[in-house]
């Protein structure tokens, strides 16, 4: 079922626990292509750490829209259940929210914490580091709208997103974590102009060029809290 994603109808509520509880509603089929940022994404600076498959990180944000639900391609972690994605834009970016696609499944990521300008993390330091926001992902196939406080993330020029954990027990180490669809709302603006709406999608763009993954262990996992300037 697809997903409502004005942004008037999604909610943000901040718990005891320091997370933003994140709510969707599926109640119609209006595309979320208004304020879309896909053309503005440097898909060849992507650089994805741990997956199990070299380039599915950039192939789930190569997916337009209309492509959201489609199973494959997959994002799946390799040697344990941490992702670190790092997606540069074109220009400068003015962030209102992440769209992402799991599952109601153990692999679906539970946590994720959001970096901006910070192209440099790792696991230690993206563990250890607070996130300019954090977000307690829900186990569902449904498009998660995550509305941003906009007023962290109004001179975005790049995103790094920790997915932290996920939904499977701490018993069971080898589980793997799975993502089908990221995708970003936003302002562009070329540097020094102002800022301007995109109302559609460009088709996506194969290139040749390849980033491999690495293959790093979690080191540290605790959950911190919220961002700065809360």
């Amino acid at each position: 079922m697809s997903t409502h994603c004005h942004d008037e109808h999604q909610h943000s509520h901040g718990g005891h626990d320091g997370h933003d509880h994140v709510h969707d509603h599926s109640d119609d089929i209006t595309p979320a292509l208004q304020y879309s940022l896909y053309q503005h994404i440097d898909f060849d600076g992507i650089n994805t750490m741990n997956e199990a498959v070299d380039d599915s990180g950039r192939a789930i944000v190569k997916k337009t829209w209309a492509e959201r639900t489609q199973e494959q391609p997959e994002l799946e972690s390799d040697a344990d259940e941490q992702i670190i994605m790092s997606v540069p834009f074109t220009g400068q970016v003015k962030l209102h929210s992440i769209l992402l696609r799991s599952s109601p499944s153990a692999s679906a990521p539970r946590t994720l914490k959001v970096f901006v300008n910070r192209r440099d993390l790792d696991f230690e330091t993206a563990s250890e580091l607070a996130p300019t926001q954090e977000f307690e992902l829900s186990q569902t196939s449904d498009v998660q709208e995550l509305p941003v406080r906009r007023a962290l993330f109004g001179k975005v020029q790049s995103l790094t997103l920790f997915f932290e954990d996920n939904f499977g027990n701490d018993d069971d180490d080898d589980e793997v974590t799975r993502l089908s669809y990221l995708g970003f709302k936003g302002e562009w603006m070329q540097l020094g102009r102002a800022p301007i709406n995109i109302t559609y999608e460009a088709a996506p763009n194969p290139s040749d060029h390849r980033i491999k993954g690495t293959n790093v262990n979690a080191m540290g996992s605790g959950i911190g809290g919220r961002g700065p300037g809360v």
